[in-house]
């Protein structure tokens, strides 16, 4: 039970609001001085305590600081800002559901406590509570709504989660209230990208230089705009200069192994992606992020070679240090590489140390379970992801895969392909005599946007490409009709979907969607997609513009040429199911499926391409 304060005489009290002073001042040393002689004559003095903790903490002694604290509120239990600073302690060691505990009771005795309402929604954000982050945040723009941090903060969180029209707002209202805010602008520049504004974004980039943002971020946004621009020699050249002035910025590194790798044939056919990642990582030992990011893009790349040099690379890092991540790493290279016992052990570990409040790493172990054949307890991983994550796509599609094994018949009530998996017609746009004349005009707004000579490395095309950036935003007035008539289409077909509130598919279904993703595919002959599901999505789709004689030609029965698959697992996990269903593609019609349904395309042969419109989505009113 709390106590009273000790009080302080008048020349205590003078001493206190001296070291607070000095405290604001910077000059912490000073300040824990005169905090530390104050805390021996009044020990039970709150405030005294209260310094003491705040000098302690300034200072990096975070056990000292923790103890000062926790004397702090022996004494008083009803100071807000004692309970938010001490959540912010907490949050700095790392210990976020304490952490979000006094941030919690810090609002509560103060409701209008910005600060608390700020931190306890980044926190939230930093531990996978979205939902409960957003409502903090949304919260302090309420009680403040001039605070430019609040609405920076709000915007970024909302970018974190996949809305960007929402962190569109929230950043714009951040520059109007604080206009020469740089970073806020970069912030706003990069939403607006991915929006499908690039032209938009390049003004954004501006204000952020003229507002004296000298940052490698800017830099590494700008080359993206270029890239969806098309502008390919000119990002190119940008990655470069990038490099060379911030050769310790890792994100620039993976920036141009990415762009050599699609592009580099035509602006760069003697650089290699790999080898120039390769030798940056070598000249910088010591720089952590840029050789976890080396690792990263050799077990993205997969094939046995750059898998096996990943797997040295971590070794060699965890001899320096190990921490969790590594470990799982490991994992995870031992698993491409079929070694599948020693991959088991490594998970086995990784998971006492962190797996349980981590729904990335239980969907590795769960993939890791389901190639060992291990099928009750991957149920039994994918069950605590999605306890976890209840939006998770990955860990449903392996529950599914799981259920699936063990002739569960929950595996039909959650994926029900029959019910769930629909190829929905689509009226042309007004101004269009019919759908093919539509398609002709569509196939001529996206085709230009096809520079890149192979497919992204993290996607699961295979034999093809991908328009860069988002689609749907774009100028052309072609995609822009495009995009309307699918949403029509598609919110039809919701209306006749069923609700069930129990089901992480249908129990999310609303009046409408909010697109989270667009892009354009061209598959060349032999192109197909490899089996997978999309993560960021809720409902997924493929729009059929423009197919090739052969897979047309499927249509008549002439085998499954460019069809669609559904419900077969990836190749990767060995387990030689077949789909549950396959879809003839037609020209004008779109596939709708959930998002965690595994599915992939059957390859064809053809002089034409195969050209679709994807996008993930999300439910909204």
């Amino acid at each position: 039970m709390a106590r009273p304060s000790q009080p302080l005489t008048k020349v205590q009290s003078a001493r206190l609001a001296q070291g607070f002073q000095l405290f604001q001042k910077g000059d912490t040393a000073t300040a824990l001085e005169v905090s530390r002689k104050l805390a021996k004559e009044v020990p039970g003095a709150v405030d005294v305590q209260h310094l003491v903790a705040l000098c302690q903490a300034r200072l990096g002694n975070h056990s000292k600081a923790e103890k000062a604290f926790k004397r702090a509120l022996k004494i008083s239990q009803r100071d807000p800002h004692l309970h938010g600073n001490f959540a912010s302690l907490l949050r700095a060691m790392g210990r976020h559901d304490e952490s979000l505990r006094h941030y919690r009771k810090s609002v509560e005795l103060d409701p209008n406590l910005l600060q608390s309402w700020v931190h306890l929604g980044m926190v939230a954000m930093e531990s996978g509570r979205t939902a409960q982050a957003l409502a903090a945040l949304e919260r302090a723009v309420e009680i403040q709504p001039d605070s430019s941090y609040a609405w920076h903060v709000l915007g970024n969180s909302r970018r974190a989660s996949g809305d960007l029209e929402g962190a569109e707002i929230a950043l714009r209202r951040t520059v109007e209230l604080a206009p020469d805010n740089s970073r806020a602008w970069v912030n706003l520049g990069i939403v607006i990208r991915h929006l499908g504004r690039p032209l938009e974004a390049q003004t954004c980039f501006e204000a952020a230089r003229k507002a004296g943002f000298t940052g490698p971020e800017l830099i590494d946004a700008e080359s993206g705009v270029l890239i969806d621009l098309g502008e390919i020699e000119e990002a190119h050249n940008l990655v470069g200069e990038l490099i060379n002035a911030y050769p310790r910025y890792s994100p620039g590194h993976v920036t141009r192994a990415h762009l050599l790798w699609q592009y580099g044939p035509s602006v760069a056919p003697n650089d290699e992606p790999v080898g120039l990642l390769e030798e940056a990582a070598t000249a910088q030992p010591d720089n952590g992020a840029l050789q976890l990011a080396y690792v990263g893009f050799l077990l993205e790349l997969r094939g046995a070679e750059n898998v096996e040099k990943g797997l040295v690379k971590i070794r060699e890092l965890r001899a320096d240090q190990d921490f969790p991540l590594l470990g799982a790493l490991e994992a995870n290279a031992l698993e491409l590489l079929d070694r599948s016992d020693e991959a088991g052990r490594l998970y086995e570990k990784s998971y006492q140390s962190f797996g349980r409040k981590d729904p990335s790493f239980l969907n590795a172990y769960t993939r890791h379970l389901l190639k060992a054949g291990k099928w009750d307890v991957a149920a039994l991983k994918a069950e605590e992801a999605t306890r976890l994550d209840p939006v998770n796509q990955e860990a449903w599609a392996y529950l599914g895969t799981a259920w699936r094994l063990l002739d569960d018949p929950r595996e039909y009530w959650l994926m029900d392909y029959d019910k769930l998996v629909a190829l929905v017609e689509v009226a042309p746009p007004d101004g269009y005599e019919g759908m093919s004349e539509f398609l002709a005009a569509l196939t001529g707004a996206v085709e230009p946007l096809h520079k890149a000579s192979r497919e992204p490395i993290e996607q699961s095309l295979r034999g093809g490409s991908q328009t860069a950036g988002r689609l749907f935003g774009h100028p052309d007035p072609v995609i822009g009709a495009a995009q309307q008539v699918l949403t029509r289409a598609i919110e039809k077909h919701i209306a006749s979907l069923p609700l069930d509130d129990t089901h992480p598919y249908l129990g999310r279904k609303a009046r409408s969607v909010r697109m989270t993703g667009s892009w354009s595919v061209k598959l060349w002959s032999a192109g197909k997609h490899v089996n997978h599901i999309h993560s960021d999505g809720w409902m997924s789709s493929a729009f059929y513009v423009s197919l090739p004689g052969s897979v047309a030609g499927s249509q008549d029965g002439n085998g499954q040429a460019g069809w669609i698959k559904f419900g077969q697992p990836p190749d990767e996990l060995a387990l030689e199911l077949p789909p549950r269903r396959t879809l003839c593609p037609a020209e004008g019609r779109i596939a709708l499926f959930p998002s965690y349904m595994w599915h992939g395309t059957v390859p064809f042969e053809d002089v034409e391409p195969r050209i679709t419109v994807a996008f993930d989505m999300l439910p909204t009113t």
